[in-house]
């Protein structure tokens, strides 16, 4: 789990990196040193019970500490939504950061997909505002979890849909 936690970091710092809105950015990078710091921190309570008799504490203190991490990668996705709503920059021609952009574009993609049908929908009240029955909109969170049961193994970074790339949408 800790590991896993890195995966989220690397993929908030390269967000952040290609954000083109600095309080967005700032935002991201403070949520994956939040991870990176919590993620450490699981890995040393993990390492240390794993060669310490079994005790109650040390097995609340690993859950409360993976706890906190879930509630940390939340976080890192929540800024990331927001970063890639207010737009980011052409990444390099980095594969990696390549693919991460990828991913972000499919979400934004789906989620202005999905504003546009619910703006043509009647759930709409004489403001255009939502009526509490309309439908979530899709969120970074989703489409990372939808992942989960394909693959047993995490990946270096959540993955895009294949065929969609960089260049799916202009930002």
């Amino acid at each position: 789990i800790a590991s896993d936690g890195q995966v989220f970091v690397k993929f908030g710092r390269i967000i952040a990196k290609h954000c083109l809105d600095k309080r967005c950015s700032a935002e991201l990078l403070c949520a994956a040193e939040q991870t990176h710091t919590i993620s450490s921190q699981l890995g040393i309570v993990a390492r240390v019970k794993a060669v310490t008799a079994e005790s109650k504490s040390s097995s609340e203190l690993l859950v409360s500490n993976a706890q906190n991490l879930i509630q940390a990668v939340l976080h890192v996705l929540k800024a990331a939504e927001a970063a890639c709503v207010k737009g980011l920059q052409q990444p390099p021609p980095d594969p990696e950061e390549e693919e991460v952009a990828a991913f972000c574009m499919q979400w934004r993609k789906n989620l202005l997909w999905h504003r546009t049908k619910e703006s043509l929908n009647s759930d709409r009240d004489e403001l255009g505002l939502r009526k509490t029955q309309a439908s979530a909109e899709p969120t970074l969170t989703a489409m990372v979890q939808e992942q989960s049961p394909q693959t047993k193994n995490t990946p270096k970074h959540p993955k895009p849909i294949k065929g969609h790339t960089i260049m799916d949408s202009h930002l």
